[in-house]
């Protein structure tokens, strides 16, 4: 038992060991390109960033977070099937998947072998952030001849005066009134 054991431990290692030298390999040299956004990811993320529109139910329920899809790539370049792998609701599901469907992808040719690509992504919704409305600035007064001014005067509340409570030591109070 022990010899068997010592020569099935060398095998398996070299096999191993091949078979990662060959997946790096694969890597750098692959047979079949995988396709890509033209641009590259900070054009894919520009895409999204000015093709979202966020759901009004969304808005209203102030709904933020990040919807999971996997889609498929053809070998056209299209988007052909999006699923939904974690869901936000309110609206941002249809939304991702109307923005993913909206990707287009450049596929190099490999030797007239259709082959179908599937891929991730990731698209965040955060609820856009609400500027104060800007102060209007007071108009000169133009040259016209009329010129309105408004006051307004709010005449103070009268207070009932009030009465200090009667001293024991014996004196004088003298309460004056206007």
């Amino acid at each position: 038992m022990n010899f068997l054991n010592d020569k099935i431990e060398p095998i398996i290692s070299f096999y191993v060991s091949i078979h990662m030298a060959k997946s790096r390999e694969t890597k750098e040299n692959s047979f079949i390109k995988r396709p890509y956004y033209e641009g590259g990811i900070k054009a894919l993320r520009q895409f999204i960033r000015e093709n979202m529109q966020y759901p009004k139910a969304a808005l209203k329920a102030k709904i933020e977070g990040t919807v999971y899809l996997r889609y498929t790539v053809d070998y056209k370049g299209n988007v052909v099937s999006v699923k939904v792998k974690s869901s936000l609701g309110h609206g941002c599901d249809e939304e991702a998947i109307r923005l993913v469907k909206l990707l287009k992808f450049k596929v190099d040719k490999v030797r007239k072998v259709r082959v179908q690509f599937h891929k991730t992504i990731q698209i965040h919704f955060k609820l856009p952030k609400v500027k104060p409305a800007p102060k209007p600035k007071p108009q000169p007064p133009s040259s016209a001849t009329s010129l309105q001014v408004t006051y307004n005067y709010t005449a103070p509340k009268k207070t009932p005066p009030k009465k200090d409570p009667p001293k024991k030591s014996g004196g004088y109070t003298i309460t004056i009134s206007y």
